[in-house]
């Protein structure tokens, strides 16, 4: 689960992080009073979206198709404002408000398709001395929590990693000690911080570990990560997302799930108990079970395509949840074929043929279907469609399968 940055720094402010002052409002009046009540001669309103690169992204509605296609690439705009926007009077706090809300912001993480601003966040000026970049995730590769750092603030991580990889900088915290004070002081040298900054910063690290075992995150991204001329260490931005599995720990975090921003049919798997993914490919998967279904989607890239999705029904669904799975699938557009790959083991064949048939004779097959079933009542279940008079295409085995929806799609 993803929030907002106005939400993410609720919590963290819960955990001594230190930031500016700030508020949410949804409406242009809302942002002029919150900036009223911060105080000061500068304010910072910048749009509310699940998405990266705000500052390069541009506004859908306000400039040309070729400066949306840039900003969706993530290049530099000269065309049009960004969605975050330095101000120096509460009326330009409103002005800017009103220009952000309900316009569609387009940056490198949403797509040419862009993301409706229904949220912006006024925060107090900051005096910038220096940007730095940290995170805090889970390295499964060493079963601990990493701190990575690095002197290029305000940049994409990856692309950090892609031109300077030495620039990048970590600490791997063990789940038994906890984080320790001279880890902290190891990133501030290794970044080049000195003085009352290195102490200051070590606070600010502890703070973000004891956030992210307390919310159980996944991920925190402060990005960037201010020094300010007096030498404070403040978090600028921030980003946050949330292990589903432990959510029923943290009521007050899922009551900030904003749906807004989430895919349709992601939210509608999760209402039937399905694994389900959008990826950007044309050849929709349904599979039972992540390994099956990981390899039906490397088989349809060997053969030249491009999986539209992922979709695990499990090895317990009924018809019902079956059917679900098809029509999210379905209501897809760029969806151009559909390949069915289940091996019946809990999971009965005739169950998941009985789930297409009810849910192809309710929305339709405008699309290739092929069909591909082994196991547990295979055969009642290859029966029930062949005798549905269906235009289901069967196939024997999974490389047969993978052929037959690729070649039915054109690939």
């Amino acid at each position: 689960m993803k929030v907002h940055e106005f939400q993410a720094k609720q919590v963290l402010r819960k955990y001594g992080v230190p930031l500016q002052a700030g508020e949410p409002a949804t409406t242009p009046d809302e942002a002029a009073a919150a900036a009223d009540r911060i105080g000061g001669a500068v304010w910072v309103v910048k749009a509310q979206i699940h998405a990266g690169g705000r500052g390069l992204g541009r506004f859908k509605e306000q400039v040309s198709e070729a400066a949306i296609a840039a900003a969706a690439r993530g290049e530099r705009v000269d065309e049009g404002k960004g969605g975050v926007r330095l101000t120096r009077s509460s009326d330009e706090v409103r002005a800017q408000a009103a220009d952000m809300l309900g316009q569609t912001l387009v940056t490198k993480q949403t797509g040419a398709e862009g993301k409706t601003v229904r949220t912006v966040f006024v925060e107090a000026g900051c005096d910038i001395a220096k940007e730095l970049y940290l995170s805090m995730l889970l390295d499964r590769s060493k079963n601990q929590v990493m701190a990575m750092a690095s002197t290029a603030g305000g940049m994409s991580i990856e692309d950090v990693a892609a031109e300077n990889p030495d620039a990048i900088k970590k600490v791997w915290v063990d789940p038994v000690v906890g984080f320790a004070a001279y880890q902290g002081r190891k990133l501030a040298f290794d970044l080049g911080m000195s003085g009352k900054t290195v102490s200051h910063f070590t606070k600010f690290v502890a703070a973000l570990y004891r956030a992210y075992l307390g919310t159980d995150a996944t991920m925190i991204e402060i990005n960037p990560l201010v020094i300010t001329g007096a030498g404070d260490v403040v978090a600028l931005d921030a980003k946050m997302t949330f292990d589903d599995s432990a959510l029923f720990r943290h009521k007050d975090i899922v009551e900030m799930r904003d749906e807004h921003e989430e895919d349709p049919g992601e939210l509608e798997a999760g209402e039937w108990d399905l694994s389900y993914v959008k990826l950007d490919g044309n050849i929709g998967c349904m599979v039972n079970g992540a390994g099956l279904a990981m390899s039906t989607m490397d088989i349809i890239k060997l053969k030249g395509a491009e999986p539209a999705n992922f979709l695990d029904v499990g090895g317990g669904a009924g018809k019902e949840q079956v059917a679900a799975a098809f029509r999210i699938i379905t209501s897809d557009p760029a969806v151009q074929g559909i390949l069915v790959n289940i091996f019946g083991g809990i999971m009965k064949c005739d169950v998941i043929a009985e789930g297409v048939i009810a849910a192809v004779k309710e929305v339709g097959l405008q699309v290739p279907l092929v069909v591909r079933l082994e196991g547990t009542n295979v055969e009642i279940g290859k029966q029930l469609l062949a005798e549905s008079k269906l235009a289901i295409t069967p196939a024997s085995t999974l490389d047969e399968a993978a052929d037959a929806i690729v070649a039915a799609v054109g690939g």
